[in-house]
């Protein structure tokens, strides 16, 4: 791995762990598709499973007291249940299909959150969370707004909505990282980063989160709704055109 790509996924592990500390979900978008562009498919799978589940784990420290515990055990269960089933059925998304799986988990925003009255505080729904979203995050790398779709109704505030959120999400990576981790191991780890860059990676997504944290007291619940949808749906155009572009090549 040459210095600049290196320099590349570290610079951009930094400033997405500050958006995803602020919105709890756009920045893993940001840096799925962005390892994409520097690394195989499966290695960026399992570099963007290990970045986030420290960005991810540190929100969640950070915001502990926060966070609903039931919601995440629940979603825990579901997660482990999605990882078996891919994990059996191991097939890996060509780059042109990442980025319009991309494209598409953005537009989740849109759907019509009334009509699904989805609540994340309710058992069923909370395992359903995690088989679901943890399936997505195994196809498309992230799956973020698809769990945001479980937390529209709970009437948590942002605070308890951005922890909950990323203790969740330490599962969804955790599967990511065995189930495309393990035949990385058997085939030699081909196109892998070198083991001191996710040392590097690790204090700088620490550092990202807390600076996010102290932006998102900034927020008001409005505005962080708000803000979310507008940001998650920039970078849904910017990955579907990638896509074409991918195709068109």
């Amino acid at each position: 791995m040459s210095g600049a790509t290196a320099l590349f996924i570290l610079i951009t592990a930094f400033f997405t762990a500050i958006l995803t500390g602020v919105f709890g979900l756009a920045g893993g978008l940001v840096l799925m598709g962005a390892l994409a562009l520097v690394l195989p498919v499966q290695a960026a799978f399992v570099t963007h499973g290990f970045i986030q589940i420290i960005a991810n784990g540190w929100r969640a420290i950070l915001h502990r007291k926060h966070i609903r515990w039931l919601i995440v055990g629940l979603y825990a269960a579901g997660s482990a249940l999605a990882g078996i089933v891919v994990a059996l059925i191991s097939v890996v998304p060509s780059k042109p299909v990442l980025y319009l799986l991309l494209g598409l988990v953005s537009f989740i925003v849109w759907l019509p959150k009334d009509v699904l009255r989805l609540d994340a505080q309710r058992p069923p729904h909370a395992f359903a969370a995690g088989l679901s979203v943890t399936g997505l995050n195994l196809a498309a790398g992230v799956a973020g707004p698809m769990l945001d779709i479980f937390f529209v109704k709970t009437g948590l505030t942002r605070h308890q909505i951005v922890a909950t959120k990323a203790g969740t999400q330490v599962f969804s990576h955790l599967a990511k990282i065995l189930v495309y981790g393990a035949p990385l191991l058997k085939l030699g780890a081909p196109g892998m980063p070198p083991a001191w860059l996710f040392a590097a990676a690790a204090p700088l997504s620490i550092i990202g989160t807390v600076i996010g944290g102290r932006l998102l007291d900034r927020l008001t619940d409005l505005s962080f709704i708000a803000w979310t949808r507008k940001i998650i749906t920039a970078i849904g155009v910017a990955y579907l055109a990638r896509a074409a572009q991918l195709w068109w090549s």
